[in-house]
């Protein structure tokens, strides 16, 4: 059983993949025996230190994911030091609060840039070298407010209601070329982008006392199911989105 779970020799792209959720998923593929592409917006040395730590391979890349030639340039180093692409986490994304009769238009398309076009584009990037192989898994990171409407963040809302449609188009062109593509959707998870939410002690008491679980969600907690998705295990999985939220969609 332990076999079909192996990612040794496999190449993963993780973006987002310095602090948080992507740190978190980015040990954990390395943990099944993946090498990573750790791509971030500024330079960082943890991800990488602790991956190679474990006997992995590693190729860090400071880009600007808002800009799409970024990741044509991603996609040439990574070829150019791994020869392919296995698994591509489409992690990383930006959140702006702000009530909505406020909201600026260069907040909204900031994050829907980021979360959505950059999601799609890169997806496509990595699908046709995947093609190439009939083979690969590309793992979206979608959230709650892809089925709930959130407070303060209608932008943010938008992008990850898109992010789990785009798993969902891509998923029915793509299965057939032996592509999987699903969603991670987390539930609350202590990160930099709940700190505001988690320092406000009558929010976080309102979030805490709806979670089954009790806690906010860790990074660690998506290490499982990061790398369920990008194995063998996953093969017939097509199209999915995984919630990992302690149980708060059960209430």
């Amino acid at each position: 059983m332990n076999g079909i779970f192996d990612l040794s020799g496999t190449t993963a792209i993780v973006t987002g993949a310095s602090t948080g959720l992507g740190q978190g998923m980015s040990i954990g593929l390395a943990e099944a025996g993946a090498n990573l592409v750790l791509v971030d917006h500024v330079a960082s040395t943890e991800t990488d230190r602790a991956i190679q730590a474990m006997g992995r391979k590693t190729l860090p890349l400071v880009a600007d994911l808002s800009n799409l030639s970024s990741i044509t340039m991603i996609m040439e180093r990574t070829l150019a030091e791994f020869g392919q692409v296995d698994i591509l986490v489409n992690n990383a994304g930006i959140i702006r609060r702000t009530p909505a009769i406020d909201f600026s238009e260069k907040d909204w398309d900031d994050v829907l840039a980021l979360n959505t076009k950059t999601v799609f584009f890169f997806s496509q990037a990595v699908a046709r070298d995947m093609m190439k192989r009939k083979r690969g898994k590309i793992i979206n990171v979608a959230s709650l407010l892809s089925f709930q409407g959130g407070i303060l963040v209608p932008s943010y809302a938008a992008s990850k209601g898109a992010v789990a449609q785009i798993t969902k188009a891509l998923a029915n062109e793509w299965a057939k070329s032996g592509i999987n593509i699903n969603a991670i959707a987390p539930g609350y998870m202590a990160t930099n982008n709940t700190k505001a939410l988690r320092e406000d002690p009558v929010r976080s008491a309102a979030i805490l006392d709806r979670i089954p679980a009790g806690r906010w969600g860790l990074p660690d907690d998506l290490k499982g199911v990061a790398v369920f998705l990008a194995s063998r295990a996953a093969d017939y999985v097509n199209g999915h989105v995984l919630v990992v939220d302690g149980g708060w969609m059960a209430r």
